[in-house]
């Protein structure tokens, strides 16, 4: 294969492998520096023969069979930007140079801090916070903290926070939480927390709890409605009636 163009323009990729370094067949993927060659790469649209990962961090999660292992290892791969095909969800590329190899959380830290593309896309397993009245997002697994005023967005099994009247997302099986009169939605079988005055929504199977305060006994409560149980619907937004009751916002 050809030696690498010095003067490329280059991208960052990244990818999950078991806590061996292999991926999918036993494919063992060597250590930062390291460049790393698919030894059976054809330049086509297709899954298979080919180097695989999420183009700037940013894909569909699922793809990796190893992204849940609380073990395995994150890697960000430099690759050549022209050699890059995009899939669905994914990419796939000939060759690279891993940069980083280690936990998820430092894997997207060193992406975002390294690739400036990263900045309008949502990265797998980034934890990202802002302040007040600013936004944030962030990919599956990741986690988005906004403060008031804000908006937070996390994808699938993440964790999104914003402050008072901010809006917090999450994706499925996500945690979303927003302050008071906040709004909080959460994908199937998430969790939506609402502050006094909000709403929350979540999808099917899932949970949505709106917190109230108790002056005569001075403590906050909350109320708590799953979704398919007592009348509480899926991907409805839901708030609290003067009797503290769950009704449609």
């Amino acid at each position: 294969m050809a030696k690498k163009d010095p003067k490329a323009k280059t991208s960052l990729v990244l990818r999950a492998c078991s806590a061996d370094m292999t991926s999918r067949n036993g494919f063992q993927w060597p250590g930062v520096g390291d460049t790393v060659v698919c030894p059976d790469w054809i330049a086509n649209n297709e899954c298979g023969n080919g180097l695989h990962g999420w183009l700037y961090g940013q894909g569909d999660h699922t793809t990796s069979p190893t992204v849940d292992d609380n073990d395995a290892k994150w890697l960000v791969v430099e690759v050549i930007s022209d050699s890059i095909i995009m899939l669905g969800g994914k990419c796939k590329f000939p060759q690279g140079v891993v940069r980083f190899a280690g936990e998820r959380k430092e894997a997207a830290e060193y992406i975002i801090a390294n690739e400036p593309r990263t900045g309008s896309v949502a990265v797998i397993g980034a934890m990202l916070a802002v302040g007040d009245m600013q936004s944030v997002m962030v990919g599956a697994l990741g986690s988005a903290t906004a403060g008031a005023l804000g908006s937070a967005t996390a994808g699938e099994s993440g964790t999104a926070t914003a402050g008072y009247r901010g809006t917090a997302t999450a994706g499925d099986r996500g945690t979303a939480t927003a302050g008071y009169s906040g709004t909080a939605t959460a994908g199937y079988r998430g969790t939506a927390t609402a502050g006094d005055s909000g709403t929350a929504t979540a999808g099917e199977r899932g949970t949505i709890a709106i917190r109230w305060y108790d002056n005569k006994n001075d403590r906050y409560r909350t109320v708590v409605g799953y979704v398919g149980e007592d009348g509480v619907e899926a991907n409805v937004a839901y708030k609290l009636d003067d009797q503290h009751s769950l009704v449609k916002a």
